[in-house]
């Protein structure tokens, strides 16, 4: 993964890479690679200070001698990582990654037709995450005083990254390929979340462990990361919020129901409208009741998901003039704060009998299911929005505390985020599903399990393995990884919890098969990529280094002009 930042502290940086970092996690920082004079000066001793602020003069010297300056900075840094389960690499394979890295932005000489720039990779050991990773540094100022482009640079890196992932055999990213993204936080919002999370993991452990174990500071640091990842996952605002929204969306028959059954789950509830209406609703936030007296924190629809847009919500609701009109006055209603409209079928209890139908109802939907080819991937993003709704509602009524369910709900969730809407929204099957998660939504908390309940959990477990089939299938082998553990380890947990509770004899548990992973062909931009990084590497191995730097003359800087979306030469 990239991570691009800019500056104009050059020596600043360096000293930075060199030094003991925030919590003295560098361990040996050395040069892996670097432009061709760097290359020869340094080798892979440990680099202090002093080596720190030559290597950062050589790097500086064509902006410092020529006087250029470059609008947002002149420094362009990026940091590549590869997950912490991967194998290590040698600095030998670093440097080879470096190096194409560079060509494959453009940095070097561009095939002879430019002046490179001067740049540095740096390795200072694993990250505090356990990430095998490296720094580079690039000036862009060239060495003959033109500007390096830097037009698009965040997604020109995102396509020499997955460059490298095909040539280097790496882990390739899934949600790239498969157009799928979850919503991130921002800076702020992530401290906030860590802070909170570790004092919920930390209170837990002293609680488990009593006065007999050891202190939390104590704690070995992977340890205490692993157990505040646990928190985040599972307790994060957001993740709470989408969770309960997903649900009340996967129990409703209309929009209208949907609301109410947003207030009734105790959140609070705002529509967006369009201009100058009341009557057009075009978005929603929601925010959880504070409970310190604090201000709400409010959350866009669209923040908490992509499927959790109100357009894309609307795809599995009818669409009428008098359900519009419902809608709209259940959201004013709850924008301010007065009792719903007309109370629907959330308040009512279910009768018995529905769950057998609902039962049945998904067991045939699962049937269907074996003739959608698994390639089909608005259909599948289809089901796993209806599967993650089901186990939402579930976890809502019966977890007082994000658990199995919860766990089951966020992972399966991810396959119906993607980029775009889908293009032939699948309903087959819609009705089912919310018949089902409206009963499971109105399960009593704390209360003994059900021989139905344990039949409609196995047939949303068969429901969670079709989708592990779709992903296994396209490619994304991680997500299908964790949607088994989801499985066949958290759900399954549920499962005896329930056969316990109401005596029926244990069944065996849904096989999730695995299949063969198909590497799609490469998109036009890495294809485009890799033979750039190929021909910059074949130049490197027919081309003799020299010890001696270009020498950097301003009496030569060249007088050029600036075009749109070519390097720019130095303004007069």
């Amino acid at each position: 993964m990239p991570n691009v930042t800019r500056g104009d502290r050059m020596a600043g940086l360096v000293s930075y890479l060199v030094g003991e970092g925030r919590h003295n996690e560098h361990t040996d920082p050395h040069m892996v690679a670097g432009d061709q004079a760097l290359m020869q000066w340094y080798d892979d001793a440990e680099l202090n200070g002093d080596s720190a602020r030559a290597i950062a003069r050589h790097l500086d010297r064509p902006r410092s001698a020529l006087g250029i300056e470059v609008s947002g900075g002149h420094v362009w840094h990026v940091s590549l990582s590869l997950r912490a389960t991967e194998d290590a690499r040698t600095d030998e394979q670093w440097a080879a990654i470096a190096n194409d890295f560079v060509a494959g932005m453009g940095f070097d000489d561009n095939e002879g037709t430019k002046a490179p720039c001067r740049w540095v990779a740096i390795r200072h050991g694993l990250s505090r995450n356990g990430n095998d990773h490296i720094h580079i540094a690039v000036n862009l100022v060239r060495e003959d005083g033109t500007k390096a482009s830097t037009h698009n640079d965040f997604q020109r890196a995102q396509s020499v990254t997955r460059a490298l992932e095909v040539k280097y055999e790496l882990e390739q990213l899934e949600s790239v390929k498969t157009e799928r993204s979850t919503r991130g936080y921002s800076p702020a919002e992530q401290a906030r979340v860590e802070a909170t999370a570790t004092r919920i993991a930390q209170r837990k452990y002293e609680q488990h462990t009593g006065a007999n174990g050891a202190a939390w500071h104590e704690l070995n640091a992977a340890d205490r990361h692993a157990r505040v990842t646990a928190e985040i996952r599972l307790n994060a605002p957001r993740n709470d919020l989408a969770r309960t929204v997903r649900g009340c969306a996967g129990a409703s028959e209309s929009e209208a129901e949907f609301v109410r059954r947003l207030r009734r789950s105790g959140l609070l509830v705002r529509p967006r409208y369009a201009d100058g209406r009341t009557d057009v609703i075009t978005g929603f936030s929601v925010a959880a009741r504070p409970t310190d007296g604090g201000r709400p924190v409010w959350y866009g629809g669209g923040n908490l998901g992509r499927d959790l847009t109100l357009p894309r919500l609307r795809e599995g609701w009818p669409d009428t003039p008098a359900g519009a009109t419902d809608a709209a006055a259940e959201w004013n209603a709850a924008k301010r704060g007065r009792r719903v409209v007309a109370p629907g079928r959330e308040t009512q209890e279910p009768d018995p009998e529905q769950w057998q139908r609902y039962t049945d109802e998904v067991r045939a939907l699962r049937e269907r299911l074996r003739a959608v080819p698994l390639d089909d991937r608005d259909t599948w993003a289809s089901v796993a929005r209806q599967t993650a709704g089901a186990f939402a509602a579930w976890s809502n009524a019966i977890e007082a505390t994000p658990g199995d369910l919860a766990a089951a709900a966020d992972e399966l969730s991810k396959s119906a985020q993607t980029y775009r809407r889908p293009v032939r929204p699948e309903k087959a099957g819609r009705a089912a599903m919310a018949g089902a998660t409206m009963l499971l939504a109105s399960v009593a908390r704390g209360g003994r399990g059900t021989v139905a309940q344990v039949a409609m959990l196995r047939q949303l477990m068969n429901l969670s393995a079709a989708v592990y089939d779709a992903a296994r299938a396209a490619g994304q082998a991680r997500h299908a990884d964790a949607i088994a553990v989801a499985v066949r380890e958290r759900v399954a947990n549920v499962r005896q919890q329930l056969e316990a509770g109401s005596k029926s004899p244990a069944t065996s548990k849904p096989a999730v098969a695995a299949s063969t992973v198909t590497r799609e062909n490469v998109s036009a931009a890495v294809a485009d990529v890799l033979e750039r990084m190929q021909r910059a590497e074949q130049t490197r191995q027919d081309a003799s280094g020299s010890p001696v730097a270009t020498p950097i003359d301003p009496a030569a800087r060249p007088r050029t002009t600036s075009k749109p979306g070519a390097d720019r030469g130095p303004e007069r």
